[in-house]
């Protein structure tokens, strides 16, 4: 472009500006320069996608740092016996930590009971120190009055989350330690009813369960009920998460060990910049998805270790008609350097993404476990609906799943409706299985078919059946294999 503007430029001062046509000229040259200009950077713009799009991505995550001055929950009367009563001390030395201008609230070895939620505040660091554990009560009235959060998707106001933070900015759960939900057999894990898990929750026939609230909750969001107005806590069976940020900026949890669950585990929502980083989950019960990103933008989750009872990692972004009212989607996921053990899945994206999802990156993962059921997972139905487009796979190993490597179903839980999913713009490479049933499961909608899916570079070892395609339309193979 610069060429346009040097012409019109000579042209104009060999005039010496008097020529009304010459300025005219100039004005017009200028603004086709300037509109050529921005077009070629649009252009250049759009050129970045796929995997390029990484960097800008990891500059908009954004690590938290706080002031250097500690605050011991020791000096404001917590003891570690593993029996006394610490909230009181913690949140105590919350609220001076937060006086002080922020911190680290500092849990020192030891065991450390804690009956009722840890509500992070701004500008403070949860530290664990090595050999600490957090024991959480599992008594549902310590989690008494009700806040603001989600359930599978659909917003309402319930039991606290076991550490929870609403509308904070620069916070985090740091260090060595364990945090401890104590949920198992008859506490938490009971509430969910039947459930065709490996573990026993001790639920029996004619127990109460989480079924009748589900269909109220569901009933009041199709209404058009305020979240507000949707109170569920005392005499309801609704289980609460472990860790949950809703609404905040500049969140990390890193190095922790987190285990014994009521349900989701970590679960960013309506989130951005949030890194998740060396933390491992070992937890078994119903609904324990090692971390759930909903509704969140620019998350990273690196270096982790997952054994779980439900997904590896969920990304979601709402349910069904809440999640389109809300319409926000997950985007820019980075997942890397992971392990996964047990799980429905490895890494997931839905079922509860009617908000949609976008921009995924999963790299550098190994994955392996009789009891891992997935891989690579996508959900939906024509009831959820939403889409899920751009997903980057590559340098995965997968020693052992129970059934596919990737699977694709939009006919998840046999649910219909007027919202059928997209599915669209699928990249895998470099992906190599031990041990399987079937390499692929990708199981479109008839009309809505799945749509440009490469894969490329992979080998499928010792798959006991072919793959399934159904209702796929472009599909591109380029140096797969499938040895025995």
């Amino acid at each position: 472009m610069p060429h346009l503007f040097s012409v019109a430029a000579k042209f104009a001062v060999s005039q010496k500006l008097k020529n009304s046509v010459a300025l005219l000229l100039l004005q017009a040259l200028t603004a086709i320069g300037i509109i050529l200009l921005i077009l070629t950077n649009d252009s250049s713009a759009q050129e970045k996608s796929g995997w390029d799009l990484l960097p800008e991505i990891l500059r908009q995550i954004h690590e938290p740092h706080f002031p250097d001055q500690d605050f011991l929950i020791t000096d404001f009367g917590a003891v570690g016996d593993g029996k006394s009563d610490c909230k009181p001390a913690i949140d105590k030395a919350i609220q001076a930590c937060v006086d002080a201008g922020g911190g680290r609230v500092v849990v020192p070895e030891g065991n450390w009971l804690v009956n009722g939620p840890i509500h992070l505040r701004s500008n403070v660091n949860l530290h664990l120190s090595a050999n600490s554990t957090v024991l959480f009560s599992t008594n549902p009235t310590d989690y008494l009055p009700v806040v603001f959060t989600r359930f599978e998707g659909t917003e309402l106001m319930n039991y606290s989350p076991l550490i929870y933070a609403y509308e904070q900015k620069n916070i985090a759960v740091t260090g060595s330690g364990t945090l401890d939900g104590q949920a198992s057999e008859g506490k938490w894990w009971n509430w969910k009813g039947h459930w065709e898990g490996e573990t026993d929750i001790g639920w029996k026939p004619g127990d109460p369960d989480q079924l009748t609230d589900l269909a109220v909750l569901s009933k009041q969001a199709n209404e058009g009920v305020p979240a507000s107005e949707r109170v569920f806590g005392t005499g309801h069976r609704l289980r609460p998460n472990f860790l949950q940020t809703y609404k905040c900026e500049d969140v990390l949890i890193e190095g922790v060990t987190i285990t014994n669950s009521p349900m989701w585990i970590i679960h960013p929502v309506l989130s951005s910049s949030v890194i998740v980083r060396g933390v491992t989950v070992v937890s078994h019960g119903p609904n324990n998805d090692g971390c759930d990103p909903e509704s969140s933008r620019n998350v990273l989750i690196e270096d982790c270790r997952f054994d779980t009872g439900d997904d590896c990692i969920a990304i979601k972004s709402g349910r069904n008609g809440e999640g389109r009212r809300i319409n926000v989607p997950s985007e820019n996921i980075i997942v890397r350097n992971c392990d996964m053990a047990d799980g429905h899945g490895g890494v997931v994206l839905g079922s509860e993404m009617s908000g949609g999802i976008h921009n995924v990156f999963v790299e550098n993962c190994r994955m392996d476990s009789p009891q891992l059921e997935r891989a690579i997972r996508l959900k939906s139905n024509p009831l959820r609906g939403g889409y899920l487009e751009n997903l980057y796979v590559r340098n995965i190993e997968v020693g052992e799943v129970r059934e596919s490597v990737v699977h694709i179903d939009l006919e998840y839980a046999n649910e219909t409706g007027d919202f059928p999913p997209t599915v669209r713009n699928l990249f895998i490479e470099n992906v190599t299985s031990q041990k399987s049933d079937m390499p692929l499961y990708l199981v479109g909608i008839k009309g809505h078919e799945i749509e440009n899916v490469q894969i490329r570079n992979c080998e499928f070892r010792n798959a006991k059946r072919a793959s399934v395609f159904e209702h796929v339309g472009e599909i591109i193979f380029h140096n797969v294999t499938q040895p025995r």
